[in-house]
Formats: structure tokens, sequence, C-alpha cells
């Protein structure tokens, strides 16, 4: 994917998925390949979180200083 995949594009994927494998939506071809996408999924969405919360640490010690 050239584009960086939004937070809120990630999740609703990964949300996506979900219910399709808690609702026997996939055949056992597709399973292993939609546990993968969902792996990197759960990554780039911590990978985002875990980014934005040190912007607000960053933000509020500035904030503290002044």
């Amino acid at each position: 994917m050239n584009k960086e995949q939004k937070y809120e594009e990630a999740y609703a994927q990964l949300h996506d998925i979900v219910r399709k494998l808690e609702n026997d939506e996939y055949d056992i071809d597709e399973i292993a390949a939609q546990l993968k996408t969902a792996q990197r999924l759960i990554k780039l969405c911590k990978d985002k979180l875990s980014k934005a919360e040190a912007e607000i640490s960053k933000i509020q010690a500035e904030q503290d200083q002044q």
C-alpha cells in the first residue's frame, strides 16, 4: 500500500475481519491470509496510538514548562 493507512480505516478493516471470523464467513483457505492481515492491522493501530500518546505527552510537558 503506497498511502499510509489511517487509524480509523485500519480499525474498521480489523473490525470487519473479526466480525467475519466470528460469523464463519471465511473459508479455510482465507483464514490464514485474514489472520496475517489482522496481525498487520493490530500492529499499525498500536503504533499509531503509541505515537499519538507520545505527542500528547510532549505537548503536555511543554505546557507545564510555560
